[in-house]
């Protein structure tokens, strides 16, 4: 994750920072506290944002290894495949794209007398996804017992479009169900601005006196609760 990106999350988290400290304290003091783990926000993204990334790259190896069987079947080798593989796939991705490059880089390493085996080993280990590993393994099996590659790519595509089917209906969903849960997360907030604004001073005894300060602390805890059980009840684990 790049610094800009790193940078933006952290302005998010911030408002965010903000946003809590008005509407439970309405004090700088309590801004500033909340400015820590706002702070340290971005690291934490980071792996949800590395998540996210993993997955697009599933879904771009499956095209890259669809387009790698048609160019087997029409007789190229598994070196040269792989060089046609990564033309085509730029055409359609784009250069910059993560699948792009690592094709790019696996050709780079084959111009350095690195068998072609040993490159989809190392990117399967650098993409960190399962399907690749199980790629990597079925390619260096028929590779070495010498059978046709392309018949074996195909079915290992099928079985991966299988997959992939019904990862995506999971996805699918739970992903009204987590809209959901983020609007409702934006209500209580919306609520108490809605009140402050048609009637003033409504709240004032909340943050004026030490009672208040407790119930609003106490209620910012469940409120926080709330949200990690809702989010950790969402989080469907798809292997």
């Amino acid at each position: 994750m790049g610094a800009m990106r790193r940078l933006l999350v952290f302005g998010q988290a911030g408002l965010t920072a903000g946003c809590v400290a008005y509407t439970c304290y309405r004090s700088w003091i309590a801004f500033g506290l909340f400015m820590i783990p706002a702070g340290v926000y971005p690291w934490f993204y980071e792996k949800k944002w590395i998540e996210k990334q993993r997955r697009k790259l599933e879904i771009q190896f499956k095209e890259a290894i669809l387009v790698m069987s048609g160019a087997l079947s029409a007789g190229y080798s598994a070196e040269n495949a792989i060089s046609v593989s990564c033309r085509e796939l730029e055409q359609l991705y784009g250069s910059r794209e993560m699948i792009v490059r690592e094709f790019r880089c696996m050709e780079e390493q084959m111009r350095l007398n690195r068998s072609v085996e040993q490159v989809i080993q190392e990117f399967a280990d650098r993409s960190g996804l399962e399907e690749v590993q199980r790629f990597a393994q079925i390619f260096q099996i028929a590779k070495r017992s010498g059978g046709r590659l392309a018949p074996i790519i195909c079915h290992t595509v099928s079985v991966m479009e299988d997959q992939s089917q019904v990862k995506e209906e999971i996805r699918t969903m739970t992903a009204s169900i987590q809209f959901e849960q983020k609007v409702m997360n934006v209500i209580p907030f919306l609520m108490i601005f809605y009140i402050d604004i048609t009637s003033p001073g409504f709240f004032g005894i909340m943050y004026e006196t030490i009672l208040g300060r407790v119930i609003m602390t106490c209620c910012l805890a469940v409120y926080l609760l709330s949200c990690c059980l809702s989010s950790k009840i969402l989080n469907i684990e798809i292997s």
